[in-house]
């Protein structure tokens, strides 16, 4: 009989929570996976995911999850705390370098209440449609969280950016889209999600061509970027870190 992988939300932002049941081993950790990248792709700003009812058949199949997180440690950059973790599943974590910055919490309910503790974040996330006007909106967006969370060095570069993201958008996905600009670690994070699943493509303009630009100064402007698949869409991600003085 087939292994069996139950993962399943069970508490939307701002603390994700995704409660893993079934069997572990290397038939269904794909799947195990998925569900994490999923879970992350909503940006919370801590995910826990709850192991109690889990059995690791095969401790290799972990390291689908390592793998996943290595992948967003960049973006989304989510802090994962893994609940309930029998011994063994445990010893197996620590054995897996991408795992290094996973926290580990003896139960769901203590790593829940201890989240909550947490001073929250600098955050901002709108939904927008895909219209000319929603340029400008994100521009007044910016740069009135910039001012509010004391971080007016970001302001330019990011109601810049953030233009970019969203006409894009308005372009070529034409789908309603979910702004979020966020700072983690002293560094600025702007992400466009929207529904098309059709990648970003950077073109190379002539001197005359009055568009295509939009990648490529979103490239040059930004420390860090790139594109996040998700099962509906993606998301068009990017860092910016303070100027040293």
């Amino acid at each position: 009989m087939p292994s069996q992988l139950v993962c399943r939300p069970e508490q939307d932002l701002p603390i994700a929570v995704l409660t893993v049941s079934g069997t572990l081993d290397r038939l269904t950790g794909d799947a195990l996976g998925v569900a994490v990248r999923r879970s992350l792709a909503d940006q919370p700003v801590k995910l826990l995911l709850d192991v109690t009812r889990l059995t690791v058949a095969d401790p290799i199949a972990l390291s689908t999850f390592g793998s996943v997180v290595c992948q967003t440690a960049e973006f989304p950059n989510v802090p994962i705390v893994v609940c309930g973790a029998d011994p063994g599943t445990s010893a197996a974590l620590a054995t897996i370098p991408d795992c290094a910055r996973v926290e580990l919490a003896t139960d769901r309910a203590a790593a829940l209440a201890d989240a909550r503790t947490d001073p929250p974040p600098d955050r901002l996330r709108v939904r927008l449609r895909p219209v000319p006007e929603a340029c400008r909106q994100v521009r007044n967006l910016v740069d009135q969280a910039c001012a509010r969370w004391h971080r007016t060095e970001f302001a330019a570069t990011a109601t810049l950016i953030a233009t970019e993201l969203v006409a894009n958008v308005v372009r070529h996905a034409h789908t309603t889209m979910e702004f979020t600009l966020a700072v983690r670690d002293n560094r600025l994070t702007l992400a466009v999600r929207d529904g098309s699943r059709t990648m970003p493509r950077q073109l190379d303009p002539g001197l005359t061509d009055a568009g295509g630009r939009g990648l490529r100064l979103i490239r040059e402007l930004s420390a860090a970027w790139g594109v996040l698949p998700t099962t509906d869409g993606k998301i068009v991600w990017t860092h910016l870190f303070p100027t040293l003085t």
